[in-house]
């Protein structure tokens, strides 16, 4: 169900502040981890802002591959978000997250990083390196290469979520805590 999103309009996938799934993939390996402090940058190139801890699994993959995917959660994915939030990739010897939670994905157009199902909208990232940032504040710019959305609530560029609330997206606030997309006015 998801449709193209023109790129010169994907900053606004990320312009409500939603937790995100990060997705990332190098040789036969993968990860899937939760992200809060991912931002829009720029418009055309769009570029993001994630920042990704020096010791996680999923930095170690964006960093040999030069590649990664945001994906936006929404509230029926709750669960999800906090499973592959809370366990390092590294701890699953003989499988990954994927496999151990069930949770299926679809290829990417641009890059080799999975893209998870369900998710109301996926963005494809290329790193531009930024060695001074990314060691020292863990902070990874990237520019957008594709950009896709669920058409029932994203179209225009804009965000329309009535009448589709298991499909809000999520806002991660502390202690295991989300918050659904509210009401617009």
């Amino acid at each position: 169900m998801a449709k193209q999103v023109d790129l010169i309009s994907s900053h606004r996938l990320l312009n409500h502040g939603p937790t995100t799934i990060i997705t990332s993939a190098h040789a036969d390996k993968r990860n899937i981890m939760a992200a809060a402090w991912v931002c829009a940058l720029d418009f055309n190139p769009p570029k993001v802002t994630v920042v990704i801890d020096s010791k996680t699994y999923s930095r170690e993959l964006m960093e040999a591959e030069g590649t990664f995917a945001i994906n936006l959660p929404c509230v029926k994915q709750i669960e999800m978000v906090k499973k592959v939030g809370s366990i390092s990739g590294r701890d699953l010897a003989g499988t990954d997250k994927f496999a151990e939670y069930g949770i299926e994905t679809f290829a990417a157009q641009e890059i080799s990083a999975p893209l998870v199902k369900d998710c109301v909208a996926w963005l494809e990232c290329k790193i531009i390196p930024e060695p001074h940032n990314q060691n020292t504040y863990d902070l990874f710019i990237a520019e957008v290469v594709a950009a896709h959305a669920d058409a029932r609530i994203f179209s225009d560029g804009r965000w329309h979520f009535e009448g589709h609330d298991e499909l809000r997206t999520i806002h991660h606030i502390a202690g295991g805590v989300f918050y659904a997309t509210g009401q617009a006015y």
